[in-house]
């Protein structure tokens, strides 16, 4: 892990040393869309699932009930938030069917990790607006799709149809946890798209509030 990972590493650590603890308590109440996204995963039987940036494993747990025939994976950057996702799955009574492993989003070596190359689905939930080269956490996700597969992503959108104030106050409060939301999303999905020849969809959620973005074969 070169400096910058080791950097990025360190600072989400020291933000979420104490926040893991109630983390899902409260971001239920303003990460909008995640279960959306969940439900729509719909892997293929004996399929392959890679969440980037799996947090505290709240949205692999979710995935692995809904659909229990596939097989799940899951990086994060931060040691502090592997360590409760290792104990809420285990919990849960999934630790044979996730398997977790620190990495960088923006480059990970998924055999070296997981022993397996490629994945049928890989997701990204509110994490593209946390991390710096968040273009290069989405052409690496998009990297390790298997034949036929699709990525598919959920994040803070820009607001368009709520009220001003309400987008100033959200994006200064937000700000406060070095979370941007990415206006040039749609862009970014595109050129990627071209890029590796797959199609690319951004739908706006909420009014606004969150953008859903998929990229498929």
């Amino acid at each position: 892990m070169g400096a910058t990972t080791g950097d990025h590493a360190g600072h989400m650590d020291a933000i979420y040393r104490s926040q893991r603890h109630f983390y899902d308590l409260t971001r239920k109440y303003y990460l909008l869309g995640r279960d959306r996204l969940i439900a729509g995963l719909a892997p293929p039987p004996q399929g392959t699932v890679l969440e980037v940036g799996c947090g505290t494993g709240r949205n692999l747990i979710a995935a692995a009930r809904r659909f229990p025939d596939a097989c799940y994976f899951g990086i994060d950057i931060s040691r502090e938030m592997l360590t409760t996702a290792r104990t809420n799955i285990a919990r849960a009574g999934l630790s044979d069917r996730i398997t977790l492993a620190q990495g960088d989003a923006t480059a990970f070596d998924a055999p070296s990790l997981f022993g397996v190359a490629q994945f049928d689905r890989v997701f990204q939930s509110y994490t593209l607006s946390m991390i710096p080269d968040w273009q290069g956490a989405l052409r690496e996700g998009a990297a390790k799709l298997a034949p036929g597969g699709r990525l598919d992503l959920v994040d803070f959108g820009q607001q368009e149809r709520l009220p001003r104030a309400f987008r100033r106050a959200l994006f200064a409060w937000l700000a406060q946890f070095d979370v941007a939301p990415r206006a040039t999303l749609g862009t970014a999905l595109a050129e990627i798209a071209t890029a590796q020849g797959l199609n690319a969809a951004l739908t706006p959620l909420y009014r606004g509030y969150a953008w859903a973005g998929r990229l498929s074969a």
